[in-house]
């Protein structure tokens, strides 16, 4: 009888020992995941996108690494205009450059009157054509914290 309970004693401990092993790394994966991200958020400089002139204006600021445009509303910048598709352009961080890319698109987007036909490095000043409307990009300095 002891033998049993002894085995069955050495089988809970070996779950146990197992169960917290799995734990601590899933809690060290996570706290690494967060890290990178927000390292990742710190680094990305600000991206400023403006619609119009004069008195009326649209100005939309961006520090996450990817943003949406499209008339989606999972979209991170919503347009509600008929020429634009639903995820109709991707503006991405990557390699220390902003990038933009057109989605399959409809109406094409064009980067200073030049349609995208791949994905390009936006700098400041540029004009982004997404239809009919049109944003100038400035990008601002990354964080130095």
């Amino acid at each position: 009888m002891s033998a049993i309970l002894l085995l069955v004693l050495r089988f809970l401990m070996a779950i146990a020992l197992y169960a917290f092993l799995g734990w601590a790394f899933y809690t060290l994966w996570r706290d690494l995941k967060y890290q990178s991200e927000l390292l990742s958020l710190q680094r990305t400089p600000e991206i400023t996108l403006t619609q119009g002139t004069g008195d009326v204006t649209s100005i939309e600021k961006f520090k996450q690494p990817e943003v949406v445009v499209g008339r989606d509303t999972s979209c991170d910048l919503i347009l509600e205009e008929n020429t634009v598709s639903a995820e109709h352009a991707r503006l991405s961080f990557h390699d220390g450059r902003w990038w933009v890319e057109d989605l399959g698109s409809r109406n094409g987007t064009y980067l200073n009157e030049e349609l995208l036909t791949t994905a390009v490095v936006l700098t400041s000043g540029d004009f982004l054509q997404l239809g009919q409307v049109v944003y100038q990009i400035e990008i601002g300095k990354a964080d130095s914290d």
